[in-house]
């Protein structure tokens, strides 16, 4: 049989490669390194991959904008699973640097804002050069060992397992200012039946609200309020079509089969004038799902069931 195709950002030696590897190994699949985050989802959209894997949250920046921004325009992908990958990073160089001589430094810029106290501590003054990827810096190291080259920069922040891959001079270990972060990705995929709920699920959406309508975000929000549905991520981004325009990129606690998150969809279908639905989907960490009193999938049936009664004249 013809193995899956999963695209992800790459090269070798990824954070995203470590969160796909959770998802399926090299063995079982072939992997497609890509250049960036949207042309792993593009490579989806196209036929050329099968799924990709993307980093969409991390503790220190919050959502990952590159993501969210394509996946809320486009032809329609669904989110199949999330993943967890706790993040930290490696100051490497080309034998023969030391820490004392690094004055420019390239990394991704999450790895950067995830490292600048750090990097203000021990190397005040250091200079950013922006990189594609987490480990595009450690494929140029490797190809110019001797710094025949001009690579534009001195040492580089990559994740623990390029060191081994790409056979880098290590010059910091460990190098994070948050010891906990983490980055979530999630699992992409063409749109299909969806899963089950399993009682620890999220569902992530983009809504936009309508344009000059005074309350227009309270009203959107009272839409999960008022049927106990909790927002664990909640963020704004521009449409693009005009200034002052945004959607909303959003995560909700619960799947879209029980009732009162479909019935808080249907209450944002009839309100706003775009929701896009991206799926629903265990979440990684198992926490099932607080479900507040009156608004569990038996209370509504019993509710539908009453109010069917009443409809018929059975009772009042």
């Amino acid at each position: 049989m013809t193995r899956p195709r999963y695209a992800y950002l790459g090269p070798a030696g990824t954070f995203t490669e470590a969160a796909l590897r959770q998802v399926v190994s090299g063995d079982e699949a072939v992997y497609l390194p890509q250049t960036d985050v949207t042309s792993a989802i593009e490579a989806v959209r196209s036929g050329e991959a099968d799924h990709a894997v993307v980093a969409i949250e991390s503790t220190g920046e919050g959502g990952v904008t590159a993501t969210l921004d394509a996946l809320a325009v486009g032809s329609p992908l669904v989110l199949q699973r999330e993943i967890l990958v706790p993040v930290a990073f490696t100051l490497v160089a080309r034998p023969g640097i030391a820490l004392a001589d690094v004055r420019r430094i390239s990394a991704h810029p999450h790895a950067w804002v995830q490292c600048r106290r750090w990097l203000a501590d021990h190397l005040p003054g250091a200079a950013h050069v922006p990189a594609t990827s987490n480990t595009a810096p450690a494929a140029l190291i490797a190809q110019d060992p001797e710094g025949a080259g001009a690579l534009g920069f001195d040492a580089a922040l990559v994740p623990p397992p390029a060191v081994a891959h790409y056979g880098l001079d290590v010059l910091a270990d460990g190098v994070a200012d948050n010891p906990d972060s983490v980055t979530r990705f999630v699992l992409l995929g063409r749109p299909g039946t969806v899963p089950a709920p399993t009682g620890a699920d999220k569902t992530t959406l983009v809504v936009h609200l309508p344009s000059n309508e005074s309350g227009a975000l309270l009203a959107m929000l009272e839409q999960f309020a008022v049927r106990g549905v909790n927002m664990s991520r909640i963020e704004s981004r521009p449409i693009g079509d005009a200034l002052g325009r945004y959607s909303f990129s959003i995560d909700i606690e619960g799947h879209i089969a029980e009732p009162r998150v479909g019935e808080a969809l249907m209450g944002l279908h009839r309100t706003c004038p775009q929701v896009r639905y991206l799926g629903s989907y265990p979440k990684a960490d198992g926490a099932l799902t607080d479900v507040r009193t009156g608004t569990g999938d038996g209370e509504y049936r019993d509710a539908q069931a009453w109010v069917d009664a009443v409809r018929s004249g059975a009772a009042f």
